[in-house]
Order: structure tokens, then C-alpha cells, then sequence
């Protein structure tokens, strides 16, 4: 069977899957998120086998690491994608509800109920964890999905389906409500995003050319998730130990994810008290600083930060530092550089902090708190598909309402109109 033949026959199949989903009920949902859960948490050992496989070739491939860090699953991230089904479970099942209720002049009722969206096709790279909240996100909210990981993961990504595949049969769903690309030709991609007969919406999560591919090239409706560009301004009003421990915490927790610092804005009348303290922290932990003429005048070793590296998402052990006069300095240099994902002020004046959330462009906007917060399960969304920095349909981390619409019902009793 050739790649447009074996597309076609995953689309037409997750179709099919897509009207079952769509009518199952909350219990059904919940008892495979359960029963997912527990299988991936008895095949830990499995799941690291078939990882490791990934992480050998990774390393043959001279891969970076922080590239290794996003593609190995562990004993505490297996865990944490059991926890993430376990907390869905716990969730109210947005399908079906009824919101806006009103009755017209005319005699009838008017309100909106939340449906799933269909089938939706998920491209996504490195992560193998994505796999199981992907799963577990769509069953809930009613939809089937048809998933492509990166070939990188191809081992991991395979053993997660074999085991969705398992608790969907266990639990009475069409097998084929979730489905993994096998295949890792890239002209599989190509196919994905033009079934548009088939595939209702487009999640890419990956890279800026991944993105960009996938935007230009797609027949159908596309969530983007672009790239981590994240920002903190410690403002001229900041508690020196908070924003420390915060800027510490927001960019060397972990280097390889979109919600870790990126680039450091500071308030000049507090630069020369703030700026060596973290220069000390991120010293010990050898993260490079590239920083403007005034943050050089303070730290001379400071490396000369270019107008691209405010631009960048490094994914990596850099950080791009920025010294403004005000408030609205700072606001307008975050907006013009940002990638829209997550921001964040410390300060204890809480003027500025209304200004600063109310001013900045993002899809969260933080007072206070380590830009690392921004995630569906540290928002209690259980998981999320994505964190989409789109202005429409979904914004932020993309958790069960993300993946449903909305329809109006009307209700009358007989009338027509005059």
C-alpha cells in the first residue's frame, strides 16, 4: 500500500471512529482514562525499553541536550503522564453542556451546547509523552485523533499506541479513535494536512519551520503552537529574593521546554543591586548571559546580546538580558520580541502588575510566578494538546475546551415566524 493509500485508510477510519467517540458517555470516557493510566504505570519498565531504543539512535545522531531531555521518558515523567489521565478523569466532561440559555420574544428558547470537533491530526516532535496526553484529551472531549510523532520517537510512540489500543478495546471504543503513523516518510505529513473530507483540525507542535510548514501548506484549520519566546520583567518595585528565586526557578528548572525564561527584562533602578545576584546563579550553573550595553557596564563578562537574540527561543543554556527605563519601556520591548506564549512581572506594586497584565500580548500573563506555571496540568486542566499562542477558537495551554465547539439549540413549541 503506498503513503496516499494508507492515509487515506487511517483518515476514512478515524472518521468512522469520530461519530462512536462522539456519542460515548462520561463513565465509558472515564474507565478508559482509568484503565490507561494504570496499564502505562505496569508497563514502566517496557515503556523505557522501547524509549531507550529512541535515546541510542538520538545519540549516533549527535543530537544536543536538550533535544535528549524532551525525548526520554523516565521514571518520574511516566508517572506524571498516568497522573495527568488520573486528574482528566477527575474533570467535568465538557460535551453536552448547555450554557447562554435565553428565551426570546418569538416564545423560543435559545442556548449553546459544547461539542467535539471530529477527528483531529496531531504533528508533534521529540516528545513521546505528547502521545498519551493527546489521547487521553481527545477521548475525553469526545473526539478521535490521528497522531504523527517525530521519527525520533518512533519506538517510544509506537509502544504508547500499542497500549492506548489495548484500554480502547477494554473499555468499548472503536480501536481506531486513536491512531499512531506508523510510517516516518515525511510525504505522510503532506497527506495529513489536506484530508480535509477526514480531518476536521491541524495541531502542529514542534519547531518554527515545522510550524511554518504546516501553516502554509495545510488544507484545513490549524491550532498553532509556536514557539517559547518567555519573558520576566523584575520591575523597579520587585522583592530582590523573589525575583531571584523566580528567574532562577524560570530558567534553569528545565532548558528545553516553551514556558522556560528566555529573555530578562530589568528595571535600571534596580539593575546594579539585582543583576549580579543572578549573574552568580546562572555562573554556577553555566548558563550565558547576552545582555545590552547598560546590563555589560554592570557585569563587564556579559556577552553583547544582537537584535536577534531577543528574538530567540534557545531552548538551551542562554539567556538574552534587556535594562529599560520604565514599565513602558519594558511592556513595549516584551511585545515587540515576544512569541505571545508567557510573561511575567515581579513586582509588590500592584499598579504595575494591573498595567503589566492588562498591557502585554500573551496567551498568559503572570504576576509574581515563574513562567514555568504555564502548562494545562499546572492550570488543572489535566493535560493539554499544545499551548496554542492563536487569538482564536483556543489561546494558552489547549486542554478539553480547546478541543470542542459550540452549537446553538433552539427549542420551541410550535412557532414560526412572522
Amino acid at each position: 500500500m503506498n503513503i496516499k493509500d494508507y492515509m487515506l485508510k487511517i483518515g476514512s477510519e478515524a472518521k468512522n471512529a469520530s461519530f462512536t467517540t462522539a456519542s460515548s458517555t462520561t463513565s465509558q470516557k472515564n474507565q478508559f482514562l482509568n484503565n490507561l493510566a494504570h496499564r502505562i504505570l505496569d508497563n514502566k519498565d517496557n515503556i523505557t525499553t522501547h524509549n531507550k531504543k529512541d535515546l541510542i539512535q538520538a545519540s549516533k545522531d549527535n543530537q544536543d541536550d536538550a533535544f535528549i531531555d524532551r525525548l526520554t521518558l523516565n521514571e518520574k515523567n511516566i508517572v506524571g503522564m498516568a497522573d495527568g489521565l488520573f486528574q482528566l478523569e477527575k474533570l467535568d466532561d465538557p460535551i453536552g453542556q448547555i450554557s447562554n440559555q435565553k428565551t426570546m420574544q418569538s416564545g423560543i428558547k435559545v442556548s449553546q451546547m459544547r461539542v467535539s470537533l471530529g477527528v483531529i491530526g496531531m504533528i508533534y516532535e521529540s516528545r513521546p509523552n505528547v502521545t498519551v496526553d493527546a489521547a487521553g484529551l481527545s477521548i475525553k472531549s469526545g473526539n478521535a485523533i490521528i497522531l504523527r510523532g517525530g521519527s525520533e520517537a518512533i519506538n517510544s510512540n509506537t509502544y504508547l499506541g500499542e497500549l492506548i489500543t489495548q484500554s480502547l478495546k477494554e473499555t468499548g471504543f472503536h480501536s481506531n479513535s486513536v491512531q499512531i503513523i506508523k510510517i516516518t516518510d515525511r510525504e505522510a505529513v503532506d497527506e495529513l494536512i489536506t484530508m480535509s473530507n477526514f480531518v476536521d483540525v491541524i495541531i502542529p507542535r514542534g519547531g518554527k519551520s515545522l510550524i511554518k510548514k504546516i501553516t502554509e501548506d495545510a488544507k484545513i484549520n490549524v491550532i498553532k503552537h509556536l514557539d517559547g519566546n518567555c519573558h520576566i520583567y523584575v520591575d523597579e518595585f520587585a522583592d530582590i529574593d523573589t525575583a531571584i528565586n523566580i528567574v532562577d526557578n524560570s530558567k534553569t528548572q528545565r532548558l528545553a521546554t516553551c514556558n522556560t525564561l528566555e529573555s530578562l527584562v530589568i528595571s535600571s533602578k534596580i539593575a546594579k543591586e539585582f543583576l549580579p545576584k543572578i549573574h552568580k546563579i546562572f555562573s554556577r550553573k553555566k548558563i550565558e548571559m547576552r545582555g545590552c550595553a547598560q546590563t555589560k557596564k554592570i557585569i563587564p563578562e556579559v556577552k553583547n546580546a544582537e537584535e536577534e537574540d531577543y528574538y530567540m527561543e534557545y531552548a538551551g543554556p542562554i539567556i538574552s538580558i534587556k535594562i529599560v527605563k520604565s514599565i513602558d519601556e519594558a511592556i513595549g520591548h516584551i511585545n515587540k520580541y515576544s512569541s505571545k506564549h508567557t510573561e511575567s512581572i515581579i513586582t509588590k506594586n500592584q499598579e504595575n502588575g494591573q498595567k503589566f497584565i492588562r498591557e502585554i500580548d500573551s496567551s498568559s500573563v503572570m504576576i509574581n510566578a515563574s513562567t514555568r506555571f504555564a502548562d494545562g496540568f499546572e492550570y488543572g486542566l489535566g493535560a493539554e494538546i499544545g499551548i496554542s499562542t492563536d487569538k482564536f477558537h483556543a489561546r494558552g495551554p489547549v486542554g478539553l475546551e480547546g478541543l470542542t465547539s459550540l452549537k446553538y439549540i433552539v427549542l420551541g413549541t410550535g412557532q414560526i415566524r412572522k
